[in-house]
């Protein structure tokens, strides 16, 4: 993905956090990764196949996370994640 494009997707993301839609998602305090429940505050805006991975900034790929989930997930997409969990180490692609 180029820089433009990785621009375009993050303004779209921007956007989108000032949605009604988006407060919704939020307000309702469960992260999306470890059904956690937490302040709406305390929630992030997470792609799920991260835009550096050609993810776009749709409501079907944004969900809420805590920040522990986020900053564990980095740029991995779920299908990563467990794979990394069931191998219990960081992997490279």
């Amino acid at each position: 993905m180029d820089e433009q494009q990785f621009k375009v997707e993050k303004a779209k993301a921007r956007k989108l956090r000032q949605s009604q839609w988006w407060k919704e998602k939020i307000q309702a305090g469960i992260c999306h990764y470890c059904a956690g429940r937490f302040p709406a505050e305390e929630l992030t805006m997470d792609h799920i196949v991260p835009i550096s991975r050609g993810g776009k900034s749709k409501r079907g790929n944004l969900v809420p996370s805590c920040k522990k989930c986020n900053v564990n997930k980095k740029y991995y997409t779920p299908a990563e994640i467990i794979l990394r969990e069931k191998l219990g180490q960081d992997i490279q692609f």
